[in-house]
Protein backbone atom coordinates (compact mmCIF):
# COMPACT_ATOMS: atom_id res chain seq x y z
CA UNK A 1 0.00 0.00 0.00
CA UNK A 2 1.04 3.41 -1.15
CA UNK A 3 0.49 6.77 -0.25
CA UNK A 4 0.96 9.50 -3.40
CA UNK A 5 1.25 13.22 -2.15
CA UNK A 6 2.34 16.35 -3.73
CA UNK A 7 6.13 16.65 -3.15
CA UNK A 8 6.37 19.57 -0.67
CA UNK A 9 9.78 21.26 0.37
CA UNK A 10 9.90 18.82 3.11
CA UNK A 11 10.20 15.71 0.81
CA UNK A 12 13.23 17.12 -0.89
CA UNK A 13 16.17 15.88 1.05
CA UNK A 14 14.41 12.43 0.75
CA UNK A 15 13.98 12.61 -2.97
CA UNK A 16 17.28 13.72 -3.93
CA UNK A 17 18.45 10.86 -2.26
CA UNK A 18 15.80 8.20 -3.78
CA UNK A 19 17.54 10.09 -7.39
CA UNK A 20 20.83 9.90 -6.34
CA UNK A 21 20.23 5.90 -5.48
CA UNK A 22 18.79 4.68 -8.36
CA UNK A 23 20.34 6.89 -11.06
CA UNK A 24 24.52 6.79 -12.08
CA UNK A 25 26.57 9.38 -9.97
CA UNK A 26 26.68 12.82 -12.17
CA UNK A 27 22.87 12.33 -13.20
CA UNK A 28 23.06 16.05 -13.30
CA UNK A 29 25.16 16.29 -15.69
CA UNK A 30 22.57 14.95 -18.21
CA UNK A 31 21.27 17.45 -20.85
CA UNK A 32 17.36 16.78 -19.31
CA UNK A 33 19.05 18.77 -16.76
CA UNK A 34 20.24 21.35 -18.52
CA UNK A 35 16.42 21.82 -19.10
CA UNK A 36 15.63 21.96 -15.89
CA UNK A 37 18.07 24.89 -14.64
CA UNK A 38 16.91 27.76 -13.23
CA UNK A 39 13.16 26.60 -14.31
CA UNK A 40 10.74 26.00 -11.30
CA UNK A 41 8.99 22.47 -11.56
CA UNK A 42 5.37 22.08 -12.23
CA UNK A 43 4.68 21.43 -8.71
CA UNK A 44 1.07 20.00 -9.01
CA UNK A 45 2.29 17.36 -11.28
CA UNK A 46 5.57 16.33 -8.97
CA UNK A 47 4.31 13.18 -7.19
CA UNK A 48 5.61 11.43 -3.55
CA UNK A 49 4.90 7.70 -2.67
CA UNK A 50 4.98 6.57 0.48
CA UNK A 51 4.92 2.83 2.05
CA UNK A 52 3.44 1.86 5.09
CA UNK A 53 6.68 2.83 7.16
CA UNK A 54 5.95 6.37 5.47
CA UNK A 55 9.55 6.09 3.96
CA UNK A 56 9.59 7.63 0.46
CA UNK A 57 9.55 4.76 -1.91
CA UNK A 58 9.04 6.53 -5.08
CA UNK A 59 8.81 9.99 -6.70
CA UNK A 60 8.43 11.85 -10.03
CA UNK A 61 8.96 15.35 -11.19
CA UNK A 62 7.76 17.24 -14.27
CA UNK A 63 8.91 20.67 -15.74
CA UNK A 64 8.01 23.00 -18.35
CA UNK A 65 10.15 22.89 -21.35
CA UNK A 66 9.68 24.52 -25.57
CA UNK A 67 9.88 22.45 -28.27
CA UNK A 68 10.02 24.82 -31.30
CA UNK A 69 8.78 27.41 -28.44
CA UNK A 70 5.52 25.44 -28.00
CA UNK A 71 5.04 24.71 -24.02
CA UNK A 72 5.28 20.86 -23.55
CA UNK A 73 5.64 18.83 -20.16
CA UNK A 74 9.23 17.10 -19.78
CA UNK A 75 8.50 13.88 -17.53
CA UNK A 76 11.20 13.00 -15.07
CA UNK A 77 12.63 12.05 -13.02
CA UNK A 78 10.14 8.99 -12.27
CA UNK A 79 12.57 6.77 -9.39
CA UNK A 80 10.94 3.48 -6.85
CA UNK A 81 13.55 2.09 -4.08
CA UNK A 82 14.93 -0.85 -5.21
CA UNK A 83 12.90 -2.39 -2.37
CA UNK A 84 9.48 -1.90 -4.18
CA UNK A 85 10.89 -2.17 -7.68
CA UNK A 86 8.48 -4.78 -9.43
CA UNK A 87 5.89 -3.66 -7.30
CA UNK A 88 3.34 -1.64 -9.97
CA UNK A 89 4.56 1.62 -8.21
CA UNK A 90 6.71 3.63 -11.23
CA UNK A 91 3.40 2.80 -13.27
CA UNK A 92 1.23 3.90 -10.45
CA UNK A 93 3.18 7.55 -10.31
CA UNK A 94 3.68 7.25 -14.38
CA UNK A 95 -0.49 6.82 -14.59
CA UNK A 96 -1.60 9.21 -12.10
CA UNK A 97 0.60 11.87 -12.89
CA UNK A 98 -0.45 11.75 -16.44
CA UNK A 99 -4.25 11.94 -15.53
CA UNK A 100 -3.52 14.90 -13.30
CA UNK A 101 -1.73 16.51 -16.16
CA UNK A 102 -4.78 16.07 -18.24
CA UNK A 103 -7.31 17.42 -16.00
CA UNK A 104 -5.18 20.62 -15.41
CA UNK A 105 -5.07 21.27 -19.27
CA UNK A 106 -1.68 20.16 -20.64
CA UNK A 107 -1.83 18.85 -23.91
CA UNK A 108 2.05 17.38 -24.35
CA UNK A 109 4.29 15.40 -22.54
CA UNK A 110 7.46 14.46 -23.49
CA UNK A 111 10.54 12.64 -22.01
CA UNK A 112 13.97 10.77 -22.56
CA UNK A 113 13.56 7.23 -21.78
CA UNK A 114 13.27 3.10 -22.97
CA UNK A 115 10.20 3.34 -25.89
CA UNK A 116 9.55 -0.72 -24.62
CA UNK A 117 8.94 1.04 -20.80
CA UNK A 118 6.75 3.87 -21.63
CA UNK A 119 4.68 2.62 -25.12
CA UNK A 120 2.81 0.83 -22.47
CA UNK A 121 1.50 4.31 -21.77
CA UNK A 122 1.04 5.61 -24.77
CA UNK A 123 4.39 7.52 -25.94
CA UNK A 124 6.12 6.99 -28.53
CA UNK A 125 9.23 8.26 -30.56
CA UNK A 126 9.51 12.01 -31.63
CA UNK A 127 10.73 12.93 -34.83
CA UNK A 128 11.69 16.35 -35.53
CA UNK A 129 12.30 17.51 -31.80
CA UNK A 130 15.80 17.43 -30.73
CA UNK A 131 17.13 17.52 -27.51
CA UNK A 132 20.51 18.33 -26.38
CA UNK A 133 23.16 16.60 -27.53
CA UNK A 134 24.44 14.03 -26.61
CA UNK A 135 21.16 12.48 -26.03
CA UNK A 136 19.93 9.58 -28.50
CA UNK A 137 16.90 10.91 -30.73
CA UNK A 138 15.57 7.21 -30.64
CA UNK A 139 14.90 7.77 -26.51
CA UNK A 140 13.12 11.24 -26.99
CA UNK A 141 9.48 10.23 -26.69
CA UNK A 142 6.31 11.80 -26.80
CA UNK A 143 2.72 11.75 -25.68
CA UNK A 144 -0.77 13.31 -26.27
CA UNK A 145 -2.63 14.09 -23.85
CA UNK A 146 -5.10 16.20 -25.93
CA UNK A 147 -5.74 14.77 -29.87
CA UNK A 148 -3.54 15.84 -32.44
CA UNK A 149 -1.56 18.65 -29.98
CA UNK A 150 1.47 17.15 -31.36
CA UNK A 151 0.85 17.53 -34.85
CA UNK A 152 3.10 20.31 -36.32
CA UNK A 153 5.61 20.59 -32.76
CA UNK A 154 8.95 20.47 -34.07
CA UNK A 155 12.35 21.59 -33.32
CA UNK A 156 14.77 22.37 -30.31
CA UNK A 157 13.73 21.54 -26.87
CA UNK A 158 15.04 24.63 -24.94
CA UNK A 159 14.66 25.78 -21.25
CA UNK A 160 10.77 27.55 -20.53
CA UNK A 161 11.90 30.04 -18.09
CA UNK A 162 9.69 32.47 -15.95
CA UNK A 163 9.16 35.76 -17.28
CA UNK A 164 11.14 38.51 -15.98
CA UNK A 165 9.49 41.32 -14.56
Amino acid sequence: MFTLSEESTQDWWEVEALYDLCFAPGREALSSYRLRDEVPKVAALCLVARDAAGTVAGAIRYWPVLVGGTRVLLLGPVAVHPTHQGEGLGALLIAESLNKAQAEGWARVMLVGDAPYYSRFGFDRLTGVMMPPPTNPDRVLGLELQEGSWAGVTGDVTRDLPATP
